[in-house]
């Protein structure tokens, strides 16, 4: 599928139809999630994929009963991670795994450093968000592109998804991503002009 087609016919699904999607592609999409952009390649976000279907139930409730959360095959949740002096020590050791030269290595964590220190905590966890939406970008274009559907779901308590998955500090959930096979009928799109986005 050409990338304008995947665009095009990408949509909020409201209501999945149950099939279960094959590891397989869910493997595939978290490979498309993983190779999201990011500044300086903190890639400051983590996933967790839910299927059990009573753990489902249970998160529904929180998030305002909408059924993708039950109907879905696999509930993604995109979590910020704001504790930039792990994520920089992190990305250190990946870049050394990756045999990249100390100069470029040195140059990168120095940049990133500078940028974070002066950050207070709700800057570096609001930095984070951003940064994760752009993993979510890639996850939703990704699944249209598997064949799947899926839905950006930001109306849900994150406190109390933290609390029943069990997802650690200082990790906070930011957005949901259910994934699976429609079985409602996309709706006409509805967007503004070229010029009308255009400032």
């Amino acid at each position: 599928m050409e990338f304008t087609d995947i665009v095009m016919k990408r949509y909020a699904t409201k209501r999945f139809d149950g099939r279960k999607v094959p590891e397989e592609k869910i493997n595939q999409l978290l490979d498309l999630v993983r190779y999201a952009p990011s500044a300086l390649n903190l890639q400051p976000w983590r996933v967790r994929v839910v299927t059990d279907q009573a753990t489902k139930e249970q998160l529904k409730p929180a998030a305002f009963d909408q059924e993708q959360v039950t109907t879905c095959s696999h509930l993604l949740v995109f979590c910020a991670d704001p504790d930039y002096d792990g994520l920089i020590r992190k990305l250190g050791v990946l870049l050394n795994k990756n045999k990249v030269p100390e100069e470029v290595s040195s140059m990168v964590l120095g940049m990133a450093k500078d940028f974070t220190k002066p950050m207070n905590a709700d800057q570096r966890l609001g930095w984070s968000r951003a940064q994760t939406y752009l993993a979510l970008g890639n996850a939703l274009n990704g699944a249209k592109s598997l064949g799947l559907d899926s839905c950006p779901m930001g109306g849900f308590d994150p406190a109390e998804f933290a609390r029943i998955l069990k997802i650690p500090a200082p990790l906070v959930p930011v957005m949901l991503c259910p994934v699976g096979y429609a079985a409602d009928t996309p709706m006409p799109k509805v967007r503004y002009s070229r010029e009308e986005i255009l400032v």
